[in-house]
């Protein structure tokens, strides 16, 4: 068993609690590694170094040599570029900042990113082209390419439908078909969407209702989210009385997947007096992060649990080049697949490299 976010925070830094804060802080580091969290050179190099500020402290030239930030992975790629920029941040501009703050900074500047929250969902448009549907706080979203090409919030989401291997979203004006790779990913792509939009949308959870993948006439998949709506769980944070909970960071164990970072526990901001001690098996959970998926996952016979070693990028930097799912991140068919995709189907993912995760709400 181990740790995912399933239900992003629309605004994670609303979150009452720092622990809280922290653990979808380790998610998104996730994200941003597995090539998940796009954005341009600048907001990267920023987020790195917001990383490197929660996980080390200030810099110091004693034990910070030329060349540091090198030696951590951040992405599923790094140029020395991108590298000499991250040092350099965290140089000038992030020194006294808490964990606690640069955690709380990162996550401010995540959230304000097209990808944000998402889990994508391989699929074919009505031309044959590859593209990545998902869900996030605030509604559904296509990317093709390096591009979001649709996005429509989830008050104009009408309603959702899949036949085989066929998906539909229904807007006011518009209707989307998209095409699955297997009529048991289908099916897993609508159950997803129904429950992000039932969780995003309504006020209270009372409002669930038993959905239908199909009309009156034919048989179909019913499904009914089951839980608290973001508007519960945001309520329920507020209204926290406990003293903050004691907070034992600790950056990821060595691995070809993300290297260490820190070799001791930090502890929070909050003074020690006010709080009470609770274990948190962090180290566990983020050992456990490489070989886990999302709630449907399949993994590829050929790879197995490889994961890429420290890459660089033999390519060029500009100050507004953006890291894309095409080719900042890795094959899916060298780690796991974000839904369940037949071993024949593999040549749609190898169009678009990407990579998957994330399954857990997170609530306080």
């Amino acid at each position: 068993m181990c740790f995912r976010v399933k239900f992003y925070p629309a605004d994670p830094a609303a979150l009452k609690e720092e622990i809280t804060r922290y653990l979808v802080f380790l998610q998104i580091k996730r994200d941003l590694y597995h090539g998940r969290l796009l954005c341009k050179t600048s907001d990267a190099a920023l987020l790195a170094a917001y990383i490197l500020q929660a996980e080390i402290g200030d810099y110091d030239s004693g034990k910070h040599p030329e060349g540091y930030s090198s030696k951590f992975q951040f992405f599923p790629k790094h140029s020395e570029k991108l590298e000499r920029k991250i040092a350099e941040i965290h140089k000038t501009e992030l020194s006294g900042q808490t964990p606690a703050t640069s955690e709380l900074n990162f996550l401010r500047k995540a959230q304000t990113l097209e990808t944000y929250g998402v889990d994508p969902h391989p699929c074919k448009d009505v031309s044959g082209n590859a593209a990545f549907l998902a869900f996030t706080p605030f509604g559904f979203v296509v990317l093709q390419g390096n591009k979001r090409v649709h996005f429509i919030k989830w008050n104009e989401v009408t309603k959702l439908k899949f036949e085989g291997k066929t998906f539909y979203l229904y807007e006011k004006k518009i209707i989307l078909t998209y095409f699955a790779p297997t009529p048991e990913a289908c099916k897993h792509l609508w159950k997803c969407g129904i429950e992000n939009q039932a969780f995003y949308k309504l006020e209270k959870s009372s409002q669930v209702r038993t959905v239908s993948s199909s009309n009156l006439f034919f048989k179909g998949s019913r499904f009914r989210y089951s839980g608290r709506v973001a508007k519960e769980v945001m309520e329920s944070s507020a209204k926290i009385k406990r003293e903050p909970p004691e907070i034992h960071r600790a950056g990821m164990v060595p691995s070809r997947s993300c290297p260490s970072i820190t070799h001791g526990p930090r502890l929070s901001s909050v003074p020690r007096t006010r709080r009470r001690a609770v274990h948190i098996s962090i180290m566990e959970g983020l050992e456990s992060l490489r070989d886990s998926a999302h709630s449907t996952p399949v993994r590829s016979t050929s790879h197995g649990d490889t994961f890429l070693p420290h890459v660089r990028s033999s390519r060029t930097d500009s100050n507004e080049r953006v890291a894309v799912i095409a080719d900042e991140a890795y094959s899916p068919a060298d780690s796991v697949l974000p839904t369940p995709v037949a071993e024949h189907s593999l040549e749609l993912m190898l169009l678009s490299r990407q990579i998957n995760g994330a399954t857990c709400s997170i609530e306080e």
